[in-house]
């Protein structure tokens, strides 16, 4: 007769219903999204099981994060998965290690539950030589726009910087961005794309010799979490200028607090030539002051927004921004 001890069957039955739980749970869960790709990764040799254990665990987190929109992430993840939070400086009275690599080594061989090593900020000064030697396009040229400038990686901030073009300068295309007391020059949609973006205390310069815009935003749906806003901001230069232009059928632009110089076609915006557009775009302006920003003459599908409308639009919180900038 043996002695092992052999555990009751009531304990295999709790333990498949905690499974199929789980399982359910993680089936019920939001899946609309791109899914990152796997990692095939380095097999190892030592206790396989609990490894691949691990991974599996692992990579449901990744997809289920993947599946999710940036409002959703936050919220969720706490409530289906365990995590905790690492925090490296080179100052040790501020974090729990002064490098990566020690935070790293101070987790187990087989780490079951999700950890953020954060508070990892680097300044870099790029310096680039070079010469103004093309010349400006006039604008609307076709096949003659200039991107100065790309972003499309997400919670990208942008402090002090100058970007300097004509047509199409500042090439906002996808992700989250704050740029703050930076200088943008351009004649026509020099800050365009389909990005989540603030703009805070920037100025707006125009070089059109003739007529330009400012905006041209890209938002393609009305799920479509894009948009820009300019807070503070001043608008000036030359020309005779549209405040955007609807490049997007569900394009999204906000001026809030914002001097305008008397550059501003009373109008305001355009429509991009297609009439349907002004039904469904978002344009506002919010206590903006200057000689350009006389709401009596814009186009009657821009909206003069309330404080309740406009309070979405007017801090960090429209990009998210107290969950990734550290300034």
């Amino acid at each position: 007769m043996s002695s092992f001890y052999k555990p009751p069957v009531i304990f295999h039955v709790i333990i498949l219903l905690v499974v199929l739980l789980v399982n359910a749970r993680l089936i019920a869960c939001h899946t609309k999204g791109i899914r990152p790709k796997r990692s095939s990764g380095k097999q190892l040799t030592v206790n396989m099981t609990q490894v691949q254990n691990s991974e599996q665990q692992f990579m449901k987190w990744v997809d289920f994060v993947g599946s999710l929109k940036h409002t959703m992430f936050k919220t969720a993840k706490n409530k289906i998965f365990p995590s905790y939070t690492l925090t490296v400086d080179k100052n040790p009275l501020h974090g729990d290690f002064t490098s990566i690599q020690d935070a790293i080594d101070s987790l187990p061989f087989v780490n079951l539950v999700r950890v953020v090593i954060k508070q990892i900020f680097e300044k870099v000064n790029v310096v680039i030589w070079t010469q103004n030697t093309t010349p400006v396009p006039p604008p609307g040229a076709v096949g003659k726009q200039a991107v100065a400038f790309r972003i499309s990686g997400d919670t990208a901030a942008f402090v002090g910087c100058k970007f300097l073009g004509a047509q199409d300068t500042l090439y906002d295309h996808l992700g989250r961005h704050y740029y703050k007391d930076c200088y943008i020059e351009g004649s026509v949609d020099f800050i365009f794309g389909n990005g989540l973006s603030l703009f805070e205390t920037c100025q707006v310069h125009a070089i059109a010799p003739v007529i330009g815009a400012v905006t041209a935003q890209g938002r393609s749906s009305i799920l479509d979490d894009s948009g820009f806003s300019f807070v503070k901001c001043k608008v000036t230069g030359s020309g005779a200028l549209y405040l955007g232009r609807a490049w997007g059928p569900f394009s999204r632009v906000v001026f809030a607090y914002t001097y305008m110089d008397n550059i501003i076609i009373p109008k305001g915006w355009y429509n991009w030539g297609d009439p349907s557009r002004e039904m469904t775009v978002f344009y506002g302006q919010y206590k903006c002051t200057g000689p350009g920003a006389n709401f009596a003459g814009r186009v009657s599908w821009s909206r003069e927004l309330t404080d309740e409308e406009a309070k979405p639009f007017i801090s960090l919180t429209f990009i998210d921004g107290s969950e990734w900038i550290k300034l």
